[in-house]
């Protein structure tokens, strides 16, 4: 069953946190199910890049969360960022990257099907076997009937550890239900990660918001034609940390947003990649510098607070803006053994039928808290 907690968080508000089975948990989404309940899938082990890292499902029903269910165990691989899909056909999807140790550029991509809502699962597959391929954010069907699966690339320098200097984004389509894809590139993306798609409010209309390795600002992209073609991502005023954040399209029209926003500036001290702590796990090689002349992701600035942003403008300014909880959002650490980490991040944001909006968020990569909140609740900050 769930935990209550009105701990941390802003006035009003109540945490129904979910069962953690593991010592560590993290990187949530959010998905409404076809019975009418909540799923909700995230990772969980003793530590993001180590082997025991797997991929769990719960569902929230009338009595709360339900106990949760491991869908992965590859005990050579880290298996991290699920998505769920609920595909037209009613056929629920599961994907998620395996990666070896902390190497990004080692991972792919696998999903499961599920033709029952998620009671059981067909034998894991894999659904984008190159190297280095990562998902973060859901599929979206567009209006030609497409799948679009944003993604993007982790690459590491010849005798280099990756680190994400080199990270870019695309989008693989599929116009055959998954069975095959191709990839349509977002220009000038390096830097650009945890792409999110939004339909737009005019016909054939995409919007693409984008993660920050440089720790600046949420990107945003544009595609005019369904899909086939991007702009090249530029920063808007919101700050961003080098963290996931989700945008979502309301039933009101706007655009609401769930974030850390914060950047660089608030950043005290700097890691040297998200991997430090295993870095001599399996003698791979070292951190690098990058070369003269470019940039470098930047790792520990801060996650937190969690916030909820509303645009009327597309995603161009988002005047409105509430904190759901707030803290020192210290992550220069990924430990929950020692309980060094206290991030609030990679939220996931969803809105269902009745209206209400359903945050899910890593609380200090202990466990996956659960915030249902109203529009008009962050229109009144």
């Amino acid at each position: 069953m769930s935990a209550a907690s009105t701990e941390g968080l802003a006035p009003g508000l109540v945490a129904d946190d979910l069962p953690a089975p593991t010592v560590q948990c993290h990187a949530a989404n959010l998905m409404p199910l076809a019975d009418g309940s909540l799923g909700c899938v995230w990772f969980g082990g003793t530590q993001e890049g180590v082997a025991d890292i797997r991929i769990w499902f719960s569902r929230r029903g009338a009595a709360g969360w339900s106990a949760p269910v491991a869908l992965s165990d590859d005990a050579e691989r880290s298996e991290q960022n699920p998505i769920l899909f609920p595909a037209p056909d009613g056929t629920l999807w599961l994907l998620h990257t395996a990666q070896r140790s902390g190497h990004q550029d080692t991972a792919i991509v696998r999903c499961r099907q599920s033709t029952d809502g998620g009671t059981t699962w067909s034998a894991p597959r894999a659904l984008l076997p190159e190297p280095g391929v990562f998902v973060r954010q859901p599929l979206v069907v567009a209006a030609s009937g497409a799948w679009l699966l944003p993604v993007f690339y982790c690459r590491a320098r010849p005798g280099e550890r990756w680190n994400g200097d080199d990270d870019d984004s695309a989008v693989l389509v599929s116009r055959d239900q998954g069975r095959s894809w191709h990839a349509v590139p977002v220009p000038g993306s390096i830097g650009c990660v945890h792409m999110g798609i939004v339909p737009g409010r005019q016909a054939g209309t995409l919007l693409g918001f984008f993660r920050s390795r440089w720790a600046d600002f949420v990107y945003r992209s544009v595609s005019t034609d369904d899909g086939a073609s991007w702009s090249v991502p530029q920063p808007t005023a919101v700050p961003n940390n080098n963290s996931s954040i989700q945008v979502t399209r309301l039933a009101s029209g706007r655009l609401a947003m769930a974030c850390n926003p914060v950047g660089a500036s608030a950043a005290t001290a700097r890691r040297v990649s998200l991997y430090d702590e295993i870095e001599g796990e399996d003698g791979g090689a070292a951190f690098a510098a990058p070369p003269a002349g470019s940039r470098s992701a930047f790792w520990g600035t801060p996650r937190a607070p969690m916030a909820v942003l509303l645009s009327d403008n597309e995603g161009l300014t988002w005047p409105h803006a509430r904190n759901v909880e707030t803290g020192d959002g210290h992550c220069m650490s990924n430990s929950s053994v020692d309980r060094r980490n206290r991030e609030m991040s990679y939220p996931s944001l969803v809105q269902t039928s009745d209206a209400r909006l359903h945050l899910a968020y890593t609380h200090h990569r202990q466990r996956i808290r659960h915030v249902a909140l109203d529009e008009s609740w962050i229109l009144h900050a």
